[in-house]
């Protein structure tokens, strides 16, 4: 399986990437792997490892957005009363 192989058949979504990587350490768990078909699941491994830390960081930084943004203080809205 060439790299390119391994890259278009992973998952974009982090449900998919840690179901895939779930089901891959089983697979090598089990140690029914031949050596090469090893090396190639540990590859796409990390690489679905990359996908759920990535995806992780995202979420992180839009949760602290939202936070600064629930954290600023309200400011008083201007009436026409004057």
């Amino acid at each position: 399986m060439s790299e390119h192989d391994i890259s278009s058949s992973l998952p974009d979504d982090f449900e998919g990437a840690l179901a895939a990587l779930e089901h891959l350490v089983a697979q090598m768990e089990r140690g029914d792997l031949p050596l090469e078909q090893s090396l190639v699941a540990y590859e796409k491994g990390v690489k679905l490892a990359q996908i759920c830390q990535q995806r992780l960081d995202k979420v992180e930084q839009q949760v602290q957005v939202l936070q600064g943004q629930l954290m600023r203080p309200l400011t008083e809205i201007p009436t026409d009363q004057d």
